[in-house]
């Protein structure tokens, strides 16, 4: 489904939810039903190629849970759990910057050199 270039120059990268996020939210939303992949996809604007990678690594950390052909929320502890982490982790590379990965790997080196 196109969007006009207005909406598509207007739209910023860094507010922008992943798949997983926003399947999470609507789940959780509707934690009283249980959708069919197509349904989620559609529902959440996540492509119908993209949604059962997105819902298996979800059922991999059980953030949902699957019944064929249905998948609905999974444990909320887990959910909770999950949304906590990455608001710390929004938080501390809002205030520190994010993290990078050369430099964990430069001081690995300097430590094993120690």
């Amino acid at each position: 489904m196109p969007i006009g270039i207005d909406e598509f120059d207007s739209r910023d990268p860094e507010d922008r939810d992943t798949n997983a996020e926003r399947v999470v939210r609507f789940l959780v939303r509707n934690r009283d039903k249980a959708y069919k992949a197509a349904e989620i996809a559609e529902a959440t604007e996540v492509s119908e190629n993209s949604i059962h990678p997105v819902l298996n690594r979800l059922a991999e950390r059980d953030l949902v849970r699957h019944r064929e052909p249905y998948w609905a929320i999974g444990d909320l502890d887990a959910v909770r759990e999950a949304t906590t982490f990455a608001s710390t982790a929004g938080f501390l590379d809002d205030e520190l910057g994010p993290e990078s990965r050369g430099e964990w790997l430069a001081a690995a080196r300097e430590e094993n050199e120690e």
